[in-house]
């Protein structure tokens, strides 16, 4: 073993569960290196031809920069050995076009306006869509339920059409949050309007679309992950979207006045 760390975290990836089934053929290997004792770098490093970025250990993060500026300049991306820094850099190999054109807007927004205690509004877009984004490409009529936040239409009446979707868990701490799947787990979801389902075109068509001024506007629809149909046993009864705990109705206006 590279250095006595405990690397039992990588066991507890449940690579058959259907949001990881995009990832299996990538982040299994990988995860069997860790596990074997490598670093989560050198395992990622071993297994991306060509490389996207280099893995490197957390320590090659100067203190006095910051962690975007650092892989832009370097083309190194710091790695801690752990869950979230794993799904990382998976996510590095699997879209590294989009992770490329995360970085490069992230490096803008840092030169316009510096390090500051509060992001600005596309930072802190930018930061949502790399932690938390999922990418969907479904009939209008699911997606327009989706954002209306009509449970009862999206996943009982329009379930059917779930058949012409195709949802991609993107975000790396939303992946790190499904290792251990709860119920209230949310994916801030963005469509996805690629020319096919494959993973090379959405990271393609992502790439190209992203923009500070589209993320600042806040172009995600809030999607409890576990609802979607066949992701969670259970979820076939009606009766599972009842839960307003997790399954919550849209903010009116009033409702928004009030609280205001």
């Amino acid at each position: 073993m590279a250095d006595g760390l405990n690397r039992s975290w990588v066991a507890g990836i449940d690579w058959s569960a259907p949001w990881f089934v995009p990832w299996r053929a990538l982040g299994e290997p990988v995860a069997a290196r860790v596990g074997d004792g490598m670093s989560c770098a050198q395992a990622l490093n071993l297994a991306q031809t060509p490389a996207a970025v280099e893995f490197v250990s957390q320590s090659a993060l100067p203190a006095a920069e910051a962690y975007e500026a650092f892989i832009y300049r370097t083309g190194e991306c710091p790695t801690r050995d752990g869950l979230h820094d794993f799904f990382n850099g998976l996510c590095w190999m699997q879209f590294p076009r989009t992770k490329r054109a995360l970085n490069q807007l992230h490096v803008v927004q840092i030169a316009q306006t510096g390090i500051q205690p509060v992001r600005g509004p596309a930072r802190d877009a930018l930061t949502v869509f790399d932690e938390n984004a999922a990418l969907l490409q479904a009939p209008d009529a699911l997606w327009d339920a989706l954002v209306a936040k009509d449970w009862q239409r999206l996943f009982v009446s329009h379930r059917g059409l779930w058949n012409q979707a195709h949802l991609v868990l993107f975000g790396h701490a939303l992946l790190e949050k499904l290792v251990l799947p709860r119920k209230p787990i949310t994916a801030h979801v963005y469509r996805a309007q690629a020319a096919s389902n494959s993973i090379a075109d959405l990271d393609a068509w992502v790439a190209t679309d992203l923009s500070a001024e589209k993320l600042a506007a806040k172009p995600f629809a809030h999607l409890p992950v576990l609802g979607v149909p066949g992701w969670l046993t259970g979820n076939e009864d009606a009766a599972f979207y009842a839960d307003a705990g997790v399954f919550r109705a849209p903010r009116t206006a009033t409702t928004t006045a009030m609280i205001g």
